[in-house]
């Protein structure tokens, strides 16, 4: 029995004698170096008392020794929890409870009330900091040889919780199979080799940074300029060293407002990558105007990795995120009885492949609801796929609105909004309505040095929509709720705007 994520991403980097990591100021970390604290780290957790299919939540900021500790996870078998560095004890303390985690890993500046946390739950607990200094290094420091767990391709190696904007936080079970294989069909669909250098600012405790971005680039050999976060000036200085770049928009808007970034800057790079959230049509154009590059949109969850995405070859469309992965099946079927859908069609994308996840950890019900037993996943997400097979994201379900018996995707008013003069971008919910149930509000944020003119957004969008899909009310707010990941919060927004209808009566 062998270890499949150990055997592809851990044990090629003991050979390694060049540099895996670059950190801001250019300091390098050797493959054998990380090779040898994650296996350090390995044993620390087995010393610990740790054994395969142990939890382990973990806490701290991005680094490379934290990078090293999912790395020596792997190896030992313990199933991996990265936390949001953002949540607070109370937040964790749910995250430790509910997973039974084995270890608690937090930043030594919230030791006491993270010790708290754990200890209220019968889980060890150690610190490391973003120096990767702390208590767990210290045990590794003195830990001798380990030999790496056998672990089978559908063990779980992974528990990813949802952000829980609707309720609990649902614990996504990714087994060994659903992350090593959608790396491997990235590294090929997106022509990742040894040679490939990742400019790498994203969060390592979420999948985009930590099962796509670091995955591919350990899987393809290739190295990684491993920043803390995104800073402005420090993207623009290290891009010359890159060849690839994975991002958030708000990563590419920020570029973009900058004269710095231009043609000459990135002239040497590969590619760009956009996920997390949907990246504007605008946005699309303005960087290839100014690069000459178009940006690479795809398609993925918590619950499965990756699933769609634009092509490296061939005609990357703006506002759509490409054709389904190879290996994964990908159908629009309505929500209300799971029929497909014709092509052109809005409705539930489900998807089913290697890397759909195995469940929601401990929630069989909730499992029951969106997995289906033909292994097809209810993503929660509204699209369409076009003639020519390219799917486009029209919004979640849970966004869907329903005003006056009518049902009304957010996305197709979001797009006529941000094409007007004077809008940055735009965000649209549905809130309660005396007379309609719900009534639609659309959120404008002003272009730089502009105002929207509201009379001619209205009138565009009397020209484009039925009435019912008509906002009942613009608000202009100076920016929109995000989560860390870029994501639009129209939860916020919702609670925000909830009595707008009642104050107009």
């Amino acid at each position: 029995m062998t270890n499949p994520l150990y055997d592809a991403l851990v044990a090629p980097l003991a050979e390694r004698r060049d540099d895996v990591l670059i950190d801001a100021v250019g300091a390098g970390m050797s493959g054998a170096e990380l090779y040898g604290r994650a296996m350090r780290l390995a044993a620390a957790l087995a010393g610990a008392g740790l054994v395969p299919g142990d939890r382990l939540a973990v806490q701290i900021e991005k680094s490379p020794q934290a990078l090293a500790l999912y790395l020596g996870a792997v190896a030992a078998g313990v199933v991996f929890l990265p936390l949001n560095t953002a949540y607070t004890p109370e937040e964790v303390d749910y995250f430790v409870g509910n997973s039974r985690a084995a270890m608690l890993v937090g930043d030594p500046a919230k030791a006491e009330a993270l010790h708290a946390v754990a200890a209220r739950h019968g889980a060890r607990f150690q610190t490391m900091d973003g120096a990767g200094a702390g208590s767990l290094p210290d045990l590794a420091a003195e830990a001798g040889d380990f030999t790496p767990a056998a672990r089978n391709p559908d063990d779980l190696a992974a528990i990813l919780y949802t952000s829980g904007t609707t309720g609990r936080s649902k614990g996504a079970m990714l087994s060994q199979s659903n992350l090593l294989s959608n790396a491997e069909v990235l590294v090929r669909e997106w022509r990742f080799t040894k040679d490939d250098v990742l400019l790498h600012a994203l969060p390592i405790f979420h999948t985009h940074g930590l099962f796509v971005a670091s995955n591919v680039v350990l899987r393809s050999g290739g190295r990684m300029i491993f920043l803390p976060g995104f800073k402005l000036d420090q993207v623009i200085e290290l891009l010359p060293r890159a060849t690839t770049m994975m991002g958030v928009p708000t990563f590419y808007t920020r570029l973009l407002n900058d004269p710095r970034f231009d043609r000459d800057l990135v002239g040497h790079m590969r590619l760009f990558t956009s996920g997390s959230a949907p990246l504007l049509a605008e946005t699309h154009r303005q960087f290839e105007d100014r690069t000459g590059h178009r940006i690479l949109e795809r398609y993925g969850m918590t619950e499965t990795n990756m699933n769609t995405s634009n092509p490296y070859d061939g005609e990357r469309r703006a506002g759509t995120v490409g054709f389904p992965l190879p290996g994964v099946e990908l159908k629009i079927t309505d929500p209300a009885t799971g029929a497909t859908l014709p092509d052109g069609e809005p409705g539930m994308i489900e998807v089913r492949g290697p890397n759909v996840f195995l469940g929601y950890w401990e929630m069989p019900e909730k499992t029951r609801e969106e997995l289906r037993e033909d292994g097809f996943f209810l993503t929660g997400d509204i699209g369409v796929i076009d003639p020519d097979g390219y799917v486009s994201i029209v919004g979640r379900q849970k966004d869907l609105i329903i005003t006056g018996g009518f049902n009304v995707y957010p996305k197709e008013i979001e797009l006529i909004l941000d094409e007007q003069p004077g809008v940055l971008e735009s965000a649209v919910v549905g809130v309660p309505h005396p007379d309609f149930g719900e009534g639609v509000v659309a959120v404008l944020v002003a272009a730089p040095d502009s105002a929207p003119d509201l009379v001619r957004i209205r009138t565009a969008l009397e020209q484009s929509l039925a009435r019912f899909k008509q906002p009942k009310h613009i608000a202009v707010l100076p920016e929109l709720p995000r989560n860390t990941m870029g994501k639009v919060q129209k939860n916020l927004l919702r609670k925000e705007l909830e009595s707008v209808f009642a104050l107009q009566r």
